[in-house]
């Protein structure tokens, strides 16, 4: 079986938390979308945008793999068998240490996933999983090696999707050490409140989702949220939707030093 073709077994979530695999997933050989759709979105793509036509070909000839909502497509330590990239959906990379779990980033259409292990071997550091039904395009070495060579501009988009990973990894290592639970709430709201245009938003797919956004646990999140409501800084409504009200004092709380 060519390594193209091969992808994470279904494993379901089942709504257990993030369990590892009893064994190696298996791999399975998949059908791609129709050449004419999957074509048009992988020129779509912000990653892919633009590259020569023969990039384009040889990038949407590559096999895909669906994911149903809470399918793990590998789970850490799990052995590396190709590089992802998201055509539509949301995954989750997840890593788990002393019991608790950390988000470590999440990627929706034009997201990549594998990297670490695909470009310099080893299993994969980091558990992903699907957060809604997602469909992706799996890479092995060598389809990737000839889409280069037919447009090295790709290997430079690459080189700064890597980078801005980075950097963003190296900012939410600073705000965890050097501000409290308080401040990266307070800042989380505002970024999501900003997103929303100041409507009534989500915190995210779940609160431990969320908590693991700002580097703690859910019980902490909640008692938070809930002394921010006291303070009349943030409202409640319907079906976990929240508003921000009133900006400036929760400003200060985020900037506070």
């Amino acid at each position: 079986m060519k390594d193209g073709c091969r992808v994470a077994a279904d494993v379901s979530h089942e709504g257990r938390g993030l369990l590892p695999f009893a064994k190696e997933p298996r791999f399975l050989r998949v059908r791609p979308p129709p050449a004419s759709a999957l074509g048009d979105a992988v020129a779509s793509l912000p990653l892919f945008r633009g590259l020569a036509p023969g990039a384009l070909a040889l990038l949407a000839a590559a096999p895909t793999r669906r994911f149903r909502r809470g399918e793990y497509l590998w789970t850490a330590g799990a052995e590396a068998r190709g590089l992802l990239v998201v055509l539509s959906g949301r995954v989750r990379v997840v890593r788990a240490a002393d019991g608790r779990q950390f988000g470590v980033h999440t990627e929706g259409a034009g997201g990549t996933l594998g990297e670490v292990p695909f470009f310099s071997g080893g299993r994969y550091p980091a558990t992903a999983v699907a957060m809604e039904p997602t469909l992706c395009l799996i890479l092995d070495r060598a389809t990737l090696g000839r889409a280069i060579e037919a447009d090295p501009e790709l290997a430079v988009r690459w080189l700064g999707r890597l980078a801005s990973r980075v950097r963003g990894l190296v900012e939410r290592l600073e705000q965890e050490t050097a501000r409290s639970v308080e401040q990266r709430l307070a800042a989380f709201l505002l970024a999501r409140d900003e997103a929303s245009r100041g409507a009534p938003f989500a915190l995210a797919a779940t609160q431990a989702e969320a908590a693991e956004e700002i580097g703690t646990v859910r019980e902490v999140l909640v008692r938070t949220l809930r002394r921010f409501r006291d303070r009349r800084l943030v409202a409640t409504l319907a079906r976990g939707r929240y508003r921000v009200s009133d900006r400036a004092r929760l400003r200060e709380v985020a900037e506070s030093p």
